[in-house]
């Protein structure tokens, strides 16, 4: 049997191969859709913005953009790792489907806390990016050892920003439209002028 009577199903009966194909459309269409109303496609991005695709990000989003940090950081800077893409990209992926599964099944927390997993990246982070500064600070590894560096600094980057209400009016970017129009409520204050 030849590779395009696989990819054909030749040997498989017409309806049932009909079904499949039309199966495989539908799925495909569908994960198309999804991709495009999640704009699935800017978590590849190192853009701070592709962070406020989920609203409940919004005030760390905020309070990070009026930032020190801001001029010199994203998100990704502080909160991915930074050994090698293959690694950082498995880790945004397994982080992503957390965050969307706990959004979509309604299970985010009043008061968002970092993983013991993203503790440990973060603190590599501080670590990377002031290495100088720490190498200057005699017994450093010591202290080090027992603590991270968000005990002393909570408020970098994110200010007060730890629950969902926290800045519920934070002015953020408005994102682009995914291309939905038709799917609206025509009753709806969006639709009218």
């Amino acid at each position: 049997m030849g590779l395009r009577q696989i990819i054909t199903l030749a040997s498989v009966p017409y309806k049932i191969r009909m079904a499949s194909f039309a199966s495989l459309g539908v799925f495909f269409g569908t994960a198309a859709y999804v991709t495009q109303i999640s704009r699935a496609t800017s978590y590849l991005s190192d853009e701070p913005e592709a962070c406020i695709n989920c609203h409940i990000m919004k005030p760390f989003y905020a309070s990070w953009k009026h930032s020190a940090h801001a001029r010199v950081a994203t998100c990704n800077d502080c909160h991915v790792p930074h050994d090698n893409i293959l690694e950082k990209y498995a880790y945004k992926a397994k982080d992503g489907m957390r965050h969307s599964t706990m959004f979509t099944l309604r299970m985010e927390p009043q008061v968002l806390r970092a993983t013991d997993e993203a503790k440990k990246v973060i603190q590599a982070n501080c670590l990377r990016c002031h290495s100088s500064l720490v190498e200057d600070l005699k017994g450093f590894e010591a202290h080090a050892a027992d603590r991270s560096c968000v005990e002393c600094h909570r408020e970098v980057p994110h200010g007060r920003a730890g629950s969902l209400t926290s800045s519920p009016n934070a002015l953020t970017p408005s994102l682009p439209d995914a291309g939905l129009d038709g799917f609206r409520d025509p009753g709806s204050k969006e639709n009218k002028p």
